[in-house]
């Protein structure tokens, strides 16, 4: 008899060890046969860098009913591939990532793994949120934000995701979080990014660091404010990254020669 049950594929960019994606299969267990490829470590501002120079190594973690777990030496986009392509029999439903230590809000997006590996489920045609905590201590506290993960993926199983699109979703730390607040992407950058030092040489070195410039802070439509409110921050973020308002501005440039 053919599986009924839905298929999700579960990813992170902070290790298969990590609380956060304990946290996240915590939460969706009971929605579904759950498959985990998640980096064998570490691998935060990853983005959707791939694997292409070394091949890549699955180990099975953990199996149990409905339940599998291995741990890649690759980056997080290379465990969606991974994970799709070679791990499972069938098509995911849904393609889950995090849950991030650390906000992957505003301009974060274009740097996180975490983000990276939604964007991929959304490159496969695959409905995929990214789950975020505002938390960047290694034993954070998830419990408060479990029913907000399994809620949204519930509502994504069964409505889906236009196709290209996945969601990115912040959640702030602690118990007093006021609800969902549907939101755009924070206009701002990263300034004073790093800090100088010497080695044990005595050379230059610097180390990535800084803090966010909001461009916008009082704008309530943005994912920030909804953070800084209190609110769990939902923005639709797309695989297509054409600028389509600015092509018939610039139709005149393919007279230029």
């Amino acid at each position: 008899m053919e599986n009924k049950k839905p298929l999700i594929l579960i990813t992170n960019d902070d290790g298969f060890r990590a609380k956060g994606i304990e946290a996240l299969i915590d939460s969706v267990k009971g929605l579904g046969e759950i498959i985990v490829v998640a980096p064998d470590g570490p691998r935060s501002g990853m983005s959707s860098a791939i694997t292409s120079l070394v091949p890549l190594r699955a180990h099975l973690e953990k199996e149990d009913t409905d339940f599998k777990l291995y741990s890649c030496s690759g980056t997080p986009v290379d465990c969606v591939k991974l994970g799709i392509n070679e791990l499972t029999d069938r098509r995911p439903d849904i393609v889950l990532s995090g849950v991030n230590h650390g906000s992957n809000a505003a301009v974060a997006v274009l740097y996180s793994g975490t983000m990276g590996a939604a964007l991929e489920g959304a490159v496969f045609k695959i409905p995929a949120i990214g789950f975020s905590l505002l938390d960047h201590d290694h034993n954070a506290d998830f419990s408060f934000s479990k029913k907000y993960i399994r809620s949204l993926t519930e509502k994504v199983l069964n409505e889906g995701l236009p196709t290209g699109t996945c969601l990115n979703v912040n959640i702030p730390k602690g118990a007093e979080i006021k609800g969902i607040r549907i939101c755009r992407q924070t206009s701002g950058q990263w300034t004073a990014e790093f800090m100088t030092s010497k080695d044990g040489s005595q050379k230059q070195i610097y180390w990535l660091t800084g803090a966010f410039e909001n461009d916008e802070p009082h704008d309530e439509m943005t994912d920030e404010w909804a953070l800084a409110n209190g609110f769990v921050s939902v923005v639709p973020v797309k695989v297509d990254m054409t600028d389509h308002g600015y092509i018939e501005s610039i139709k005149s440039w393919e007279k230029l020669v």
